[in-house]
């Protein structure tokens, strides 16, 4: 019985200590950009130190799972949250998040989607107290080393397609700089000028040819492209975007086909995190 005892101290003494390297332990200094896979719809998770920063939560509750497993259990905050347009495949996961983490900061784009769902989230956020900022092109965020400039749209108008007014935000982190087009069309992506070639672009409305087309490659020349998607009946990804993308030699990943996908970089190089 003694010897058993021993044991189980012992055991409890190593588990105290993994919890406590877990909490205290250093985060690394590199920056974390995570396409999560939530299915037919776009979440992405930037981490960066202590702080993170999601940008849309999907259409269900899965970016849950991706908060899960790359958010430490002890971090129940996240800093900010950004959704880029009020699209159902952009905003529905937000409810889950606003609910289980407390949350800094809301960017938008000031508008409404007038449903039901989206009033339940606006709700949630104003009865967190969570301060809503609307976001445009020119406003800026700067953690560290790390920066989010939003480059459009000028102001969000009701009157405009919902995918018009998509927030696009430009990640910059040392050398390493993305593109996150929410579902903006091309004819706004073609117009916005970024140093290039760009390290990575998260491709605009799940790979349709509404958000991409040559010049938009060509615009920005990215190293890997990012398609977040699901199984869908709308023929997302296009094809002639996947030929664009294979005759430019683009390395192109899918959620659909790999899940969560994560890069790192230290400002310098970046790579894929297998």
């Amino acid at each position: 019985m003694q010897i058993r005892w021993k044991y189980i101290f012992g055991l409890l003494t190593l588990v105290c200590i993994a919890l406590w390297l877990a909490i205290f332990s250093s985060p690394d200094k590199n920056l974390h950009l995570v396409a999560c896979d939530v299915g037919q719809g776009d979440a992405i998770l930037i981490i960066y130190g202590n702080t993170q920063i999601l940008i849309d939560g999907g259409p269900n509750n899965k970016v849950l799972d991706c908060l899960g497993k790359h958010v430490p259990f002890w971090d129940r905050e996240i800093e900010m949250v950004i959704l880029t347009h009020p699209d159902s495949d952009h905003y529905t996961g937000l409810i889950g998040v606003v609910k289980r983490y407390k949350i800094g900061n809301f960017l938008y784009n000031g508008l409404s989607a007038g449903t039901e769902s989206y009033e339940v989230l606006e709700k949630e956020v104003g009865g967190e107290g969570i301060k809503g900022v609307i976001a445009k092109k020119g406003t800026g965020v700067r953690v560290g080393k790390m920066y989010l400039d939003i480059l459009s749209p000028e102001e969000a108008k009701s009157e405009k397609d919902s995918n018009d007014n998509s927030l696009v935000i430009d990640l910059k982190y040392g050398s390493f700089e993305a593109i996150l087009a929410g579902d903006a069309p091309k004819e706004i992506l073609n117009k916005i000028s970024v140093n290039v070639p760009l390290e990575y672009i998260k491709l605009s409305h799940h790979g349709s040819k509404t958000g991409t087309d040559a010049f938009t490659l060509d615009n920005f020349m990215p190293k890997l492209a990012i398609i977040s998607v699901g199984k869908n009946n709308y023929g997302h990804p296009n094809k002639e975007v996947l030929n664009l993308l294979k005759e430019r030699s683009i390395k192109t990943l899918r959620t659909d086909e790999t899940g969560n996908i994560e890069i790192t970089s230290d400002g310098k190089s970046w790579g894929i995190v297998k």
